[in-house]
């Protein structure tokens, strides 16, 4: 989503990459990164290391960290019905470039147990923390029995890290009789405190899907924008739009220390996808927002796609190659729902009409722009043929349903939106249909605000039926406090009769998926730019399995 906050010049962000790696870029090209040179430059792009490989870094002596190295906090995700993945990082100085910690591996201990109090151990065992990946850990422990609460905590040195609390899914054919999930997104560092994810923290879920924007590129002052610190002086490294690989980590470093963030990922296990902010605003596949050449923006992408896998509870499949990381992927939670993950920036062509909000024309609705590719898309509708599911939810980004301007009169939308892409909807519209998909529920992040919406098989025709239903959830912080009713609130609701619910302030939305409805919450805050702000249920639906539409409660 656009935001006013300025950007760099193309020629000041692009100076700051490796030399080496510049040179890598422009002899490779484009797309083709690790695929036409010789295994010297694929390492070097790979690792951001000229000389040195995953196996060449000694080890630590963890007896030598004399500072608490798990100020980033745990997590876990991605839960299947047999494993666990478990996450932390070690950052002893985490806003300093090598986060406190020579170029060495270090030993790190973990530990699975069935109790907070670590009394019946689980599984347990020892994994290296490397340099190359900023020494981050992840953790697949596997051979768990299916739709169990887990604990789990790191030790290296000294040091133990804070408890974490996941689970894993329920048995791939088990009769599921219900699941809470939360939905969260947009989370700009600069526009305020995260006190939703105190509040999601405390809340009873099972799981949470992150929708995107959980880091913003733009730069952050000394006081933390909005947040106005009085208490601390944050360090100039921050200062700046992130563009190189050590300015994405550093990003990660102090979004990851905010303790409302860390407690959420303790409480729960995440399902994160990423939009735009993550690399840079509204860009599309390899076409940047600004007019930089291609090799340059490749070289940005590549840095945060690895800073976004070193960051995230993401499993061995996600790790990035280059420029380029595999991020949609399906999930199952016994035969009561099937999550398909959406990525819908990496893949998609550009947006039409030069972006923002335009009048469709011929170049938007042509039936070759697509918002997932169309190879995701095949993938989606392929996975609902094979589904044998009660529901079928759809994590991803954008807002799906069509918005109609509230001004009257006024025939934009958003072209990057799926608005921007209506032959790519109409597709999976009709995939959903062939498979019989009864009970399609799509979450979405972006856009600031939440919106609940029916899914209209046609929507230019407002009597068509409704096949599925949309949660918006708001932010965590973007856009600051915002307002229960926008001055567009009136005039949206009357041109957008499927909408059905419309509220500008932050928080989060959960979802309970029932064998006979889900009940929908959106929750939020009154104020972001003050910490400690109470929570309130703004509003409830309901829709009921077999006859979509959400009911007001």
């Amino acid at each position: 989503m656009t935001s006013a906050a300025r950007q760099l010049p193309p020629q000041e962000s692009v100076s700051r990459h490796a030399p080496e790696l510049r040179a890598a870029a422009r002899h490779l090209g484009r797309r083709r990164f690790l695929t036409v040179t010789g295994a010297a430059a694929a390492l070097a792009f790979a690792t951001n290391l000229p000389t040195a490989g995953v196996a060449g870094a000694a080890e630590l002596d963890a007896a030598k960290i004399t500072d608490d190295p798990f100020t980033l906090g745990v997590g876990s995700g991605d839960p299947q019905p047999g494993s666990v993945l478990l996450w932390t990082r070690l950052a002893p100085a985490p806003f300093e470039a090598g986060s406190g910690l020579p170029r060495q591996r270090v030993p790190v201990q973990w530990e699975l147990a069935h109790d907070a109090k670590f009394r019946r151990i689980a599984r347990r065992g020892t994994t290296d923390a490397h340099p190359e990946f900023h020494h981050a850990v992840h953790v697949e422990v596997a051979g768990l029995d299916p739709d169990r609460t887990f604990y789990y905590r790191f030790r290296t040195g000294r040091w133990v890290s804070e408890t974490g609390r996941t689970r894993t899914a329920p048995a791939t054919g088990a009769r599921v009789a219900e699941l809470t999930l939360a939905a969260v997104s947009c989370q700009a560092y600069h526009d305020g405190y995260w006190t939703a994810y105190r509040h999601l923290a405390e809340d009873d879920v099972d799981i949470v899907f992150h929708l995107g924007d959980y880091l913003y590129e733009y730069a952050v002052n000394s006081v933390g924008g909005a947040r106005n610190y009085t208490d601390r002086t944050l360090p100039d490294v921050f200062n700046r739009e992130t563009v190189t690989l050590e300015d994405y980590r550093l990003r990660y470093s102090l979004y990851k220390s905010d303790p409302d963030l860390r407690a959420a990922h303790a409480a729960h296990p995440f399902v994160v996808t990423w939009d735009d902010h993550e690399t840079e605003n509204n860009y599309a596949d390899d076409i940047p927002e600004n007019d930089v050449p291609p090799e340059e923006f490749l070289l940005r992408r590549a840095a945060a796609y690895r800073a976004y896998w070193e960051n995230q509870p993401l499993r061995r499949p996600q790790q990035p190659q280059g420029p380029d990381m595999r991020l949609y992927r399906r999930l199952s939670w016994g035969r009561l729902a099937q999550f398909d993950i959406l990525d819908t920036r990496q893949y998609r062509t550009n947006q039409a009409n030069g972006d923002g909000w335009k009048t469709p024309t011929p170049e938007s609705e042509a039936e070759s722009q697509t918002l997932p590719g169309l190879e995701q898309e095949r993938w989606l509708t392929d996975g609902w043929q094979q589904s044998n599911a009660l529901w079928n939810v759809l994590p991803q980004q954008v807002v799906f349903a069509r918005r109609n301007h509230a001004t009257p009169g006024n025939t934009t939308r958003s072209m990057d939106s799926w608005d921007g892409y209506p032959a790519s909807r109409e597709r999976l519209l009709k995939g959903a249909e062939a498979a019989g998909v009864d009970n399609l529920m799509v979450l979405t992040g972006d856009v600031h605000v939440s919106y609940g919406f029916d899914i209209k098989r046609d929507f230019g025709n407002q009597n068509s039926r409704t096949v599925g239903t949309e949660i918006v959830t708001t932010s965590i912080s973007s856009g600051q406090n915002g307002a229960a009713q926008p001055p567009n609130w009136a005039g949206y609701l009357a041109a957008n009769p499927h909408m059905k619910h419309y509220n500008g302030q932050r928080g989060y939305a959960t979802v309970a998926l029932g064998r006979d409805a889900a009940n929908v919450d959106f929750k939020t805050v009154n104020a972001v730019t003050t910490p400690g702000a109470p929570i309130i249920t703004a509003a409830s639906f309901v829709t009921e399995v077999g006859e979509q539409g959400l009911k007001p409660v």
